[in-house]
């Protein structure tokens, strides 16, 4: 999977650099986000900018990433969902778990507040 991270603000952004997030890389993510907050990071927002198409998995993947934020103390927040991948979380509602912003500008500035 391509996973890009960039510190800007104190806020690691994960930029989920693939069409699919699915049974196929889902892991990858999880793991990912997981050992950021192991590692003491607070502050993690997910970018699906590039995500066309999200399944069960890739819904699991970024439920845990939330659990494990709570679990660190920690925030997780995602960005620039695209309409079929929106679609999905309004679907089965976690759009109400998720703080969910159009672009990661202003999720970044959001964490600030």
């Amino acid at each position: 999977m391509n996973l890009v991270n960039e510190t800007r603000n104190e806020v690691v952004v994960v930029y989920v650099k693939e069409e699919r997030l699915d049974a196929h890389n889902s892991a990858e993510l999880k793991s990912a986000v997981q050992k950021l907050f192991e590692d003491g990071t607070k502050n993690v927002l997910v970018d699906l900018k590039d995500v066309r198409f999200i399944d069960s998995s890739g819904l699991g993947a970024l439920v845990s990433g939330f659990k494990n934020a709570i679990s660190h103390q920690g925030n997780l927040k995602l960005s620039s969902l695209q309409s079929q991948v929106k679609s999905m979380f309004e679907l089965t509602r976690l759009h109400r778990v998720f703080e969910i912003f159009p672009s990661a500008a202003e999720a970044i500035e959001n964490f600030q507040q």
